[in-house]
C-alpha cells in the first residue's frame, strides 16, 4: 500500500465523509481527493516525475493536504517545510533537497523571491495567491497559482506507476545545532508505521483528532495518516498560543483524541483552564515528541480522565513510532516509555550490540519495516545511526524485568560534573518536581576547577522569588550533592522550534 492509497481508499468508502475541518468549515473525503488529483494531474504534465523532489512551504490547511497527496500521487518525493522560515533556511532546503517545484502560498512570497534566486534546481512555483507576484533577480522559472490548477485541471485518477519501497517523503530532522538532517522516508516505512499506531490506539471512523502540531513534523503528519486509514476526521486548530481557543474547540467539534509533546501540555496546565474544562467525548490523548516528567505525566492523565493517556516514544527516523506504554500501566509504570509497536523490534544494547541485563543502562536501538531509507544526500551521518541491523536512536535507557523500556538520558546530553557522569534528563525531572518550575533545561556550562558544571535554566511561576538558594535546598534529598546544579538562570521562556522541542544550543 501507498501513502496517498490511504486517502483514495476511504474516498472510495467514504466519498461524503467529513475528512478535515479548518476554519469552521469541513471537506469531505471525496473532496480532497478530487482536487489531489487535479494537482497531481498538472504536475505531472508541468514534466514532475518518479524520484523528483516537490517542496511544499504552508501552514495546517485544507491545501497543506491536497498538495502532501497531489506531490506523492506523482511518483515524487514529498518536501514539507518548517513554517518558521527564513530566507537563508529556505534556500538551504531548497538546494539540499534539489527541489524542482515549490507549493506554497502569499504569506511566504517575501522569503520565496530571494530563495528561489539561489535554487537552481526550482523551475516551477505554485501558489496559492490572487495575483502571481513578480520576482526580482534570476528566477526564470515557471508560476502558476494553485486556485485554476484546482478548477481547470481533470480530476481523472493520476496514472504514475508507484511502488512501496519507493522514496515518499524527506522530513527534515530539528537539530539544537548544525544544518537539519533530511529523513528520506518509503511508503513502506510511513503505512507500517501507520498500520501499527492504528491498532495500538484501536482507531476507528468514528474517531476525531485534534491538530495543533504542523503536518511538516512527524508526529503531525502521523495523525493525518492515521486517521486517512480507517475513515476518520482531523480537526485543524493553528492557534494554540491561545490555548483557551483550542479547548473550545475540541468541545464544539467534539473530538475524540488529542496530541501534544511536552510543552503542549505544560501550556495547557499552567496557561488554561483544561483541569476545569469537560470533555464529553475525549477518548484519549497522546503524547510523544521528546520527555514528559513522570510528575508531569500524572498531573496530565488528571487533567484529561477519564481520558486515558498514550506515552509514546519515536523518532523521525522511525517513521515515528517506536513504543507506547499502555494507559492501564500508566500507574506502576509511571516513568516507562512502554514496549514497542506491532511489528517494531526494540532492545537496550552495550557497545558490542548484545542486549544488557535488566536495570543496566545500555543504547536503545530498534529495527522495522518503519525505519528510514537514511539520511538525504548525507552517507555518514546514515551510517552513524545505521547499522548491525538496527537503528540506533543514540538514547541511553534500561529495561526491566517486565520488559519495559526506560530512557535515562542522550549518549550526547550527560555532563560530567565532579568526575560523575550526570544525565541532564535525571536533573530536569527532578527540577519539574518543584512547584513553581514550569519547564526546565539542564546543560553544562565550564568549570575552571571540576571542567564542567551544571546549570539549570528554568521557567518560574511562583509568587516566591525566584532564587538559587531555594532551588538548591528544594532538591536537598531528590539528588545527591554533586547532581544539584550550581548555577541557575531564570528565564520567560526557554527556547524552542515549532514543534515544541527546546533548543539547548541556544541556552
Amino acid at each position: 500500500m501507498l501513502i496517498h492509497d490511504l486517502l483514495g481508499q476511504s474516498a472510495q468508502k467514504h466519498d461524503d465523509r467529513q475528512a478535515v475541518w479548518y476554519k469552521d468549515a469541513w471537506m469531505t473525503y471525496g473532496e480532497l481527493e478530487e482536487r489531489s488529483n487535479r494537482l497531481a494531474n498538472f504536475l505531472i504534465e508541468a514534466g514532475v516525475q518518479r524520484g523528483d523532489r516537490v517542496a511544499i512551504l504552508y501552514e495546517n490547511s485544507f491545501n497543506y493536504i491536497i498538495c502532501y497527496y497531489g506531490t506523492l500521487k506523482t511518483g515524487a518525493i514529498a518536501v514539507p517545510l518548517n513554517t518558521d522560515v527564513t530566507v537563508a533556511a529556505l534556500s538551504y532546503y531548497l538546494n539540499h533537497s534539489g527541489a524542482r517545484v515549490l507549493l506554497t502560498n502569499h504569506r511566504f512570497v517575501r522569503f520565496v523571491g530571494p530563495a528561489a534566486q539561489d535554487a537552481p534546481s526550482l523551475d516551477h512555483i505554485i501558489l496559492e495567491c490572487e495575483t502571481l507576484p513578480e520576482f526580482e533577480g534570476n528566477f526564470g522559472g515557471a508560476r502558476s497559482r494553485l486556485q485554476d490548477i484546482l478548477e481547470q485541471t481533470p480530476a481523472a485518477e493520476p496514472m504514475a506507476r508507484v511502488i512501496d519501497i519507493d522514496p515518499a517523503v524527506i522530513i527534515y530532522t530539528s537539530g539544537s545545532t548544525g544544518q537539519p538532517k533530511g529523513v528520506l522516508l518509503s511508503h513502506l516505512n510511513v503505512v507500517s508505521n501507520t498500520t501499527s499506531i492504528v491498532e495500538y490506539l484501536q482507531l476507528t471512523r468514528d474517531d476525531r483528532i485534534m491538530v495543533t502540531l504542523p503536518f511538516y513534523y512527524i508526529y503531525g503528519q502521523s495523525l493525518l495518516t492515521t486517521h486517512c486509514l480507517v475513515g476518520g476526521s482531523v480537526v485543524v486548530d493553528n492557534q494554540f498560543l491561545f490555548p483557551k481557543l483550542i479547548l473550545q474547540t475540541m468541545q464544539r467539534t467534539e473530538v475524540t483524541g488529542f496530541s501534544g509533546v511536552p510543552s503542549t501540555f505544560m501550556r495547557l496546565l499552567h496557561r488554561s483552564a483544561v483541569r476545569e474544562t469537560r470533555f464529553d467525548s475525549l477518548r484519549y490523548v497522546t503524547q510523544a515528541g521528546g520527555h514528559m516528567a513522570p510528575a508531569i505525566r500524572q498531573q496530565v492523565a488528571e487533567a484529561f480522565a477519564p481520558a486515558q493517556l498514550y506515552i509514546m516514544y519515536g523518532a523521525t527516523e522511525a517513521a515515528p513510532r517506536l513504543t507506547y506504554l499502555e494507559p492501564e500501566r500508566l500507574s506502576d509504570k509511571l516513568a516507562s516509555i512502554g514496549r514497542a509497536i506491532p511489528n517494531v523490534e526494540v532492545r537496550v544494547v552495550d557497545e558490542e550490540g548484545q542486549a544488557v541485563p535488566p536495570h543496566q543502562t545500555g543504547e536503545i536501538v530498534a529495527r522495522g519495516s518503519n525505519i528510514m531509507m537514511g539520511y538525504w544526500h548525507d552517507p555518514e551521518a546514515t551510517r552513524e545511526v545505521l547499522h548491525d541491523g538496527y537503528y540506533h536512536t543514540g538514547d541511553l535507557g534500561q529495561v526491566d524485568e517486565d520488559g519495559y523500556l526506560f530512557v535515562v538520558g542522550r549518549l550526547k546530553d550527560i555532563i560530567k560534573a565532579n568526575g560523575y557522569r550526570v544525565s541532564a534528563r535525571e536533573v530536569e525531572d527532578a527540577l519539574l518536581e518543584i512547584d513553581g518550575v514550569v519547564e526546565a533545561a539542564v546543560t553544562a556550562v565550564e568549570d575552571e576547577t571540576t571542567g564542567e558544571a551544571i546549570k539549570a535554566h528554568l521557567v518560574w511561576n511562583s509568587a516566591e522569588p525566584a532564587a538559587l538558594e531555594s532551588i538548591r535546598r528544594r532538591l536537598k534529598g531528590k539528588l545527591p550533592d554533586y547532581k544539584i546544579p550550581r548555577h541557575v538562570a531564570f528565564l520567560d521562556s526557554l527556547p524552542k522550534n515549532e514543534s515544541g522541542k527546546i533548543m539547548k544550543g541556544e541556552l
